[in-house]
């Protein structure tokens, strides 16, 4: 049996707004493209259970987190979700070795330190470990988020728009380390990106959103040929 790495039906009303979209992926990378407003944050806050659907289910590697037929709902702590979002929103307080390893509850100590130091050494970040979030450059702190994210060995990694606050040569440098994280890390990830581009040069599929549904899906160049409604050829364009 084929066992999708994520499969997700999905149907969120909220006053003025309904979210109704079903897709899956068999790995790699997936992008949510589309407008403002269209329900690719809404999608993602419902994969790490941050909000509940009225209705749907949400399977990861064959395991059932959400079945709104059967009653099923897996809290966010027993998800293992990585969520990175466009501010790395790190803990002020903390030191870089400390934000990584806030990531990572329920390893002991000596756990959570020893995997905090392998991504430290994975993300470049050595030698940065005892500074204080105020210290970092734009790339540096989405690279502890980054961290931070994978340290509980993440079942689904979820990156919102992660690198758009950053200048143009940043966000090609962690483009390329994000592009290289499912085949590392052994994890699929969805990526929100308002940068059609770049999430044709990252992904392995492309979903477009529109108006809280899916319009289409498939690769950059198949559907810049064959949009399949008016707002899927202006966002492509």
């Amino acid at each position: 049996m084929d066992v999708k790495a994520l499969a997700l039906r999905l149907r969120r009303q909220v006053p003025g707004f309904t979210l109704d979209v079903a897709w899956d992926s068999a790995g790699g990378i997936t992008a949510l493209v589309g407008f403002s407003g269209s329900g690719k944050t809404m999608t993602l806050r419902l994969l790490a259970g941050l909000d509940r659907p009225d209705d749907g289910f949400i399977t990861v590697g064959g395991s059932c987190w959400c079945d709104g037929d059967r009653g099923v709902w897996l809290p966010p702590g027993e998800r293992r979700v990585g969520y990175v979002m466009q501010e790395a929103a790190l803990l002020p307080q903390l030191d870089v070795l400390a934000n990584v390893e806030f990531g990572a509850p329920g390893l002991s100590r000596e756990e959570g330190r020893q995997r905090a130091w392998e991504l430290l050494r994975e993300f470049r970040l050595e030698g940065l470990e005892s500074l204080k979030p105020h210290a970092l450059s734009g790339g540096q702190k989405q690279r502890v988020a980054l961290a931070r994210a994978l340290v509980r060995n993440p079942r689904l990694l979820l990156l919102d728009e992660p690198f758009s606050a950053l200048d143009r040569p940043l966000r090609r440098d962690l483009c390329e380390v994000a592009a290289t994280l499912p085949a590392r890390f052994k994890v699929p990830v969805v990526l929100v990106t308002h940068d059609v581009d770049e999430a044709a040069a990252l992904a392995d599929q492309l979903i477009v959103y529109d108006a809280g549904g899916v319009a289409q899906r498939g690769d950059l160049e198949a559907l810049r040929l064959a949009p399949a409604t008016p707002a899927v050829a202006r966002l492509l364009r």
